[in-house]
């Protein structure tokens, strides 16, 4: 069980798929807003210029020193739904994001975010 204290450790460390291969840097951390534990994280991608944001959830991540480990290959993790650096998830995206991963969504309180930064 990854603990939501551990987070602020998180960011920049590299992010692998199961067979170690490196998909990015680690952006940010978003936490399920029903639970307030770790759902997913944004890595970054791409170019040093054409930078992107992809998300990956952490549910059964492996964090190690200098890595965290997630369960989806590179592959599927690359095809994600993915925004720029700078950029601002809309709610409205969020279904699609779990639906990538094939997992049910449900919005969070009085239909808001289910998905919140940290």
């Amino acid at each position: 069980m990854i603990h939501s204290a551990d987070i602020r450790e998180w960011r920049n460390r590299d992010v692998v798929d199961p067979k170690g291969q490196k998909i990015g840097a680690l952006e940010a951390v978003y936490v399920d807003t029903t639970t307030d534990e770790p759902a997913m994280v944004t890595v970054r991608t791409g170019l040093p210029t054409r930078q992107r944001l992809v998300f990956v959830p952490v549910d059964e991540a492996v964090v190690g020193p200098g890595y965290v480990k997630v369960t989806h290959p590179k592959g599927l993790v690359k095809k994600a739904p993915s925004m720029g650096v700078d950029d601002i998830l809309p709610v409205e995206r969020e279904a699609e994001i779990f639906q990538h991963y094939d997992r049910a969504y449900a919005p969070g309180a009085h239909h808001g975010r289910r998905l919140a930064r940290r």
